[in-house]
């Protein structure tokens, strides 16, 4: 029981970053220096999903509250500069997003897409470094309580920052191939291939800084998972910057959403059965089944989600099915 809702964690926190990767992303791209027009044509591409994309997180949020308290309470604690940070992220981009279109004047339209990137960044960053905290060990005591914040500020855990936010970058263009009127795609899939060698570069630096890492090495219960994912992320990137420059976005943007998921089970597995990994010593460490709520409250926890996954799932088919196709002149205006 408490396998399949860790699974279920995952794959709604993997979903999460999947589909707000390309929120992000194409928040990201408005600091290109692009013009308003662009930019209006950027956010309204991603206007029907916005909202129903952050759905996944609060889902997700909800299985951390009610399947893992125990996790909820040494995650929040012993990472909550991360946390705070990509939580503020998701508040100034949905702000920003949201009240863009109400003023007039060109400079607080403009004034607004500066808090979108800023929230972008803040929203990547602070995942990338929660991902990363986890994978390299959290500083538990001996009562399995969380002993502070330092394991964040490390080497490995920025590069892992920086390859999620160069992920995320790759995802947003790539979306907009998918959405922009054709007239835009030539130059959108440009700056989505020219994105793809940062996003390698960075997924390899944080996999070499995490290989040199002792502390991620004594973290990964299993060393031949922390090395194939990332191997398979890297293959995704390449499959998308080859099916981009053969004009095949739909392939391409499987492919990003694949890369962008990947670091969610790869985490997970390479854990497990541990949760949080004590950097003080094993004893300490938190394993899935200690992390887990109780059998009578996970069941009831599994009837309660039996009709909801599927109307979540329903309901994000139903939009992209409603909202598909790209964008052009005779669109609705959403920014």
């Amino acid at each position: 029981m408490e396998l399949a809702w860790y699974a279920l964690l995952g794959l709604f926190f993997a979903t999460y970053l999947v589909l707000g990767g390309y929120d992000y992303g194409v928040g990201l791209l408005l600091a290109r220096g692009a013009t308003p027009e662009a930019r209006r044509a950027a956010l309204n591409a991603v206007g029907p999903f916005f909202l129903s994309n952050e759905v996944w997180l609060v889902a997700a949020v909800g299985i951390l509250f009610g399947a893992f308290p125990t996790l909820e309470g040494e995650l929040l604690s012993g990472s909550y500069p991360a946390v705070l940070g990509a939580l503020a992220g998701v508040v100034l981009v949905t702000a920003g997003v949201q009240l863009r279109g109400r003023p007039r004047s060109a400079a607080a339209r403009a004034g607004w897409d500066r808090v979108v990137v800023a929230g972008s960044v803040l929203a990547a960053l602070g995942w990338g470094a929660l991902l990363g905290g986890l994978l390299q060990g959290v500083p538990l005591s001996g009562d399995g309580h969380a002993a502070g914040v330092g394991h964040l500020f490390t080497p490995f855990v920025a590069a892992a920052a920086l390859a999620l936010l160069a992920l995320v970058a790759v995802q947003g263009a790539t979306f907009l191939t998918l959405r922009l009127p054709v007239a835009d795609l030539p130059s959108v899939a440009r700056l989505a291939r020219g994105l793809v060698p940062v996003a390698l570069t960075a997924v390899a630096t944080a996999t070499v800084l995490g290989l040199l890492s002792d502390r991620v090495r004594a973290a990964v219960a299993r060393p031949a998972v922390a090395v194939v994912l990332p191997l398979a992320l890297v293959a995704a990137l390449l499959v998308a910057r080859a099916a981009l420059r053969r004009g095949r976005a739909g392939l391409a943007f499987t492919a990003t959403s694949v890369a962008l998921a990947l670091p969610v089970p790869l985490v997970g597995a390479a854990l497990w059965p541990r949760v949080l990994v004590s950097t003080v010593g094993p004893e300490s460490s938190l394993t899935v089944a200690d992390a887990a709520a109780s059998g009578p409250t996970l069941a009831l926890l599994g009837w309660l989600a039996l009709p909801l996954v599927p109307a979540l799932l329903g309901f994000q088919a139903m939009c992209w099915w409603v909202f598909r196709g790209r964008t052009d002149g005779r669109a609705p205006v959403y920014w």
